[in-house]
């Protein structure tokens, strides 16, 4: 598998998942520039240290690719000068606050008849593949944004791992990078000092038993599967990724060519 060129990286006390993605190769020996693309997880909780760090990123534009229970249940993002917040929201694979409500408080019961044998991951998989066929108006309007005027990019959901993931490997494909070096990156979420937590509303011993863990932990991993379910709607609905980026995503060749050369060496 590629790997990606190493770049140190902060610590941020109150933003999960954060990473420049910088240094991925293409398929024609160049790499994505550093300090261009970053992707992460909400800003809500950012503290004051940590948005001195993001203000020095020189951020032209935060897409927010959270809905309106997501806001509603974490906060808005903090307000960094001189930087454009866009606001897009995307299907949540968890989607609404009834869902969430449940993996914070539901019984054991429940989460077996709701995530068990398979289900949570199915969840995960059909939301995926539904969020690269029908939103294609807001991926094409990062990417014509990007190409135009709009780096440094910082792009988040809520725990950075899936809108965010599907927007970043979007924008990676439209650039002409490796697909191993798609799922090595998008698969970097998995990461203990990345994940999003869980909370559970019971803080008891059984509200986080093994067998509690084992059926949340399809929500909360970045799997190679749902990637690749995701890159096989892209073939199945258009053909190929360049009929994608075409057809889907109205990128003329013309575009294309100037995204490239805001982001890549």
């Amino acid at each position: 598998m590629t790997q990606q060129v190493p770049s140190t990286e902060p610590e941020l006390a109150g933003v999960r998942n954060f990473r420049d993605v910088g240094g991925l190769p293409t398929v024609d020996n160049r790499r994505v520039r550093y300090g261009v693309l970053f992707r992460s997880g909400h800003l809500a909780h950012a503290t004051d240290q940590d948005a001195v760090f993001l203000t020095g990123l020189g951020l032209h534009t935060i897409f927010d690719f959270r809905n309106a229970a997501d806001q509603k249940l974490e906060g808005p993002d903090i307000e960094l000068p001189g930087v454009r917040n866009v606001n897009l929201p995307l299907t949540d694979p968890a989607d609404g606050a009834e869902f969430w409500k449940m993996v914070r408080e539901g019984e054991i019961e429940q989460l077996r008849a709701i995530l068990g044998d398979g289900k949570a991951a199915n969840r995960m998989i059909a939301s995926y593949r539904t969020i690269l066929k029908q939103r294609t108006a807001e991926h094409s309007r990062v990417l014509h944004a990007l190409a135009e005027d709009s780096v440094p990019a910082l792009m988040h959901c809520a725990a950075g791992k899936d809108r965010a993931g599907l927007s970043i490997a979007v924008t990676l494909l439209a650039l002409g990078v490796e697909q191993d070096a798609i799922l090595a990156d998008y698969l970097e979420s998995n990461a203990t000092h990345r994940r999003y937590k869980v909370h559970r509303s019971n803080s008891s011993a059984a509200a986080y038993s093994p067998e509690v863990m084992e059926l949340l932990s399809p929500l909360f991993d970045a799997r190679a599967e749902y990637l690749a379910a995701a890159l096989e709607t892209v073939d199945e609905a258009w053909g190929g990724v360049d009929a994608y980026l075409e057809r889907g995503l109205g990128l003329t060749p013309q575009t294309r060519e100037r995204l490239r050369e805001r982001l890549l060496d």
